[in-house]
């Protein structure tokens, strides 16, 4: 059950994200799922790797980097996905940093009222 909120939560991001960002193209939500999900699946297992490989880039630019290895995954998703297009890698990094605000606040608030009280 969680997956499924999460997926939806990211989805939702995407969503508003190719909405409010000019550059990225959407077909529709359900292309949206898919591209969360693509998403999902390269930051549990590409991500990890590429941040491993680029320790001495993240610690020099005091982890700034990483915002370029969101750029990649976001780009390695617009090629592997039909309906998903971003124009340039600067778009890819507004896009990602969008997409990672608003799923915060969408899971902030799906987030029951006990886990809530807890993590204050």
């Amino acid at each position: 059950m969680k997956f499924i909120l999460k997926l939806l939560v990211t989805s939702l991001a995407v969503f508003f994200g190719a909405y409010i960002l000019d550059g990225v193209y959407l077909r529709g939500f359900p292309t949206a799922i898919l591209v969360a999900f693509v998403v999902g699946f390269l930051n549990a297992f590409l991500r990890p790797i590429l941040v491993i490989l680029t320790i001495p880039f993240t610690l020099l630019t005091f982890g700034l980097f990483l915002l370029v290895i969101n750029a990649v995954i976001i780009l390695l998703t617009d090629y592997a996905l039909e309906g998903f297009t971003v124009d340039n890698f600067f778009t890819a990094v507004l896009f990602s940093i969008i997409v990672s605000v608003i799923t915060w606040l969408l899971e902030a608030i799906a987030r029951p009222k006990s886990d809530r009280k807890s993590a204050s």
